[in-house]
């Protein structure tokens, strides 16, 4: 065994392949003694993790001895090479490939120049430093300017900036297959909710006119979507649960639609979404 390859068990495989995949691609060699093919196989593999240095991680799995594994994983064949990549399963192949072939299936999978930096990026935003991190976003997209990964994480840093209008030039980038992505689908609800420009105090005014008047719901609206474009979703849901109560038809009915956004927003999973669901469904009967 070494630092680049190993042997892994059931014990020992959510470590050292998933949590690991976290970080670089792991492969998992399912073998079995008895297996030919596995024999001439699994010299490839260990070259290759040697030479390319800790690129990728190795992991040799006895399918015999690991039952389960294989069963989880749809083993039924061996030699089965399946590749980890961000805790899941990302590519596979079968049988006994030639070394050129290893190779071009490990390429695949290692990141690019440009992801590398997209994750130097993440990174810099998580440490607080967004002009660094805006940097490398600019940085990844010249080197691969149609990265949707690249511009999906520009447009989230520019919207967490309060920059909302270069937010939305950035997911305009964004292909329709993107925009398909959970993740994705969030950022552009809430861009929807943005305002289009920073107006300093806005939310303060806004508050000052709903305590002045309650019934005004023009304002809770707005206030509504100030506090949601601050992810302050519990507040505002409470704003538009109030003017539901108040005066459901203002606006044709977009105290409701507004909360409906929301809740596509947030996810059915979210605790928020099932609790106001049930507080909207009481107030509307």
């Amino acid at each position: 065994m070494s630092a680049v390859a190993s042997d892994v068990t059931s014990a020992t495989f959510d470590q050292a392949v998933v949590e690991a995949s976290k970080q670089v691609p792991v492969l998992v060699d399912f073998w079995a003694p008895w297996c030919g093919p596995c024999r001439v196989l699994k010299p490839i593999l260990e070259k290759l993790a040697a030479e390319y240095q800790g690129r990728f991680l190795l992991a040799k799995l006895n399918s015999d001895e690991n039952p389960e594994l294989a069963a989880r994983y749809g083993v039924r064949s061996i030699p089965n090479v399946k590749a980890f990549v961000d805790g899941e399963l990302a590519d596979e192949f079968l049988g006994a490939l030639p070394e050129s072939a290893v190779r071009e299936f490990i390429d695949r999978l290692l990141p690019t120049r440009a992801e590398l930096l997209r994750r130097d990026a993440r990174v810099k935003a998580a440490a607080g430093d967004s002009q660094a991190a805006l940097e490398l976003l600019t940085a990844a997209a010249g080197l691969e300017p149609h990265n949707d990964a690249v511009y999906a994480d520009r447009a989230q840093l520019l919207l967490d900036l309060g920059l909302a209008d270069q937010a939305r030039e950035a997911a305009e980038r964004l292909g329709p297959l993107a925009r398909q992505q959970p993740h994705v689908a969030r950022l552009l609800a809430r861009l929807q909710f943005a305002a289009s420009s920073d107006r300093p105090g806005e939310t303060a005014v806004l508050e000052a006119r709903v305590h002045a008047d309650p019934a005004d719901a023009e304002a809770r609206v707005a206030l509504a979507r100030l506090y949601v474009n601050q992810q302050r979703y519990e507040p505002a849901l409470e704003q538009l649960l109030e003017v539901i109560r108040r005066n459901r038809s203002f606006g044709d009915d977009i105290g409701r639609k507004t909360m409906l956004a929301v809740f596509d927003l947030l996810g059915s999973g979210s605790e928020l979404v099932g609790k106001y669901r049930k507080l909207l469904a009481s107030a509307l009967h």
